[in-house]
């Protein structure tokens, strides 16, 4: 950030705001992700990134109990959307308006709204919006008191996101989950050596013939991070190349379809 003011490079100030906003609502600060959520929505409006900058501000808002805030900034989502008729743009439409319709009480509505968000976005190849999607739908429905079908989609969510890195977002959902009286499974000597949820499926993806450019496509991560990934993975099931992966993964109980 301060190299990017130094250079006068606004849009790379832009785009770190929208990042900060992404990090602090994953990691369930709400309150801190207004301001940089607000930046990046306002510093240069025409961008693509300040749509998503609004994104992050209706969560936020909704969140902290901002609710004026999250509605004007629902409005810009609105505007902007008027162009954009896709699945996604509708689903992300769908998205935001079912936060602030949880956040007053409107529960018909609220249920309506995530379910149309979760059936659009869940036509489209974008993961991560599919995924905070079940995640939103899960902690409105535990907060209704209803237990079970938060789990289902808690599980949804947090297997996801696991599988794709966010970390934070994934920290969410297991709070969640607790919060519903499910466990997560204890970790012992026996499971320390075990493959993440994420590693399993790198490494199904690289047994099925993909190339780290491709696994990285599927998971939003670079070539150069799936390789580092890969290296732990040879590590932890003590193979040395991508042939010996079918037989050590068979071997280890990992050889089973991803979430």
């Amino acid at each position: 950030m301060r190299e990017a003011i130094a250079g006068g490079q606004g849009t790379a100030i832009e785009f770190t705001d929208h990042a900060r906003a992404v990090v602090l609502n994953g990691l369930g600060r709400y309150r801190e992700a207004l301001r940089p959520a607000q930046d990046a929505a306002d510093a240069t409006p025409e961008l693509a990134v300040a749509g998503w900058g609004l994104f992050e501000l209706v969560e936020a808002a909704a969140k902290c109990g901002e609710t004026e805030l999250a509605r004007r900034a629902l409005e810009r989502i609105e505007e902007r959307n008027s162009v954009i008729e896709t699945d996604w743009g509708y689903g992300i439409l769908a998205r935001s308006r079912a936060l602030l319709a949880a956040r007053e009480e409107a529960t018909e509505q609220a249920e309506s709204l995530f379910r149309e968000a979760i059936d659009r976005l869940g036509r489209t190849p974008l993961r991560p919006d599919i995924a905070r999607a079940h995640l939103l739908y899960g902690e409105w429905l535990r907060r209704e008191g209803r237990r079970g079908d938060a789990r289902e989609q808690l599980r949804t969510a947090h297997d996801m996101l696991t599988a794709m890195g966010m970390d934070a977002f994934a920290g969410r959902a297991q709070r969640e989950l607790a919060a519903t009286g499910e466990r997560a499974r204890k970790r012992s000597v026996e499971t320390i050596a075990a493959l993440t949820a994420q590693e399993a499926y790198i490494a199904q993806l690289a047994r099925d013939g993909l190339t780290n450019p491709e696994i990285g496509t599927r998971l939003f991560l670079s070539a150069r991070t799936v390789e580092w990934h890969l290296r732990k993975i040879f590590t932890k099931l003590g193979i040395s190349s991508r042939r010996e992966l079918r037989a050590a993964l068979a071997q280890s109980g990992e050889d089973r379809q991803p979430a």
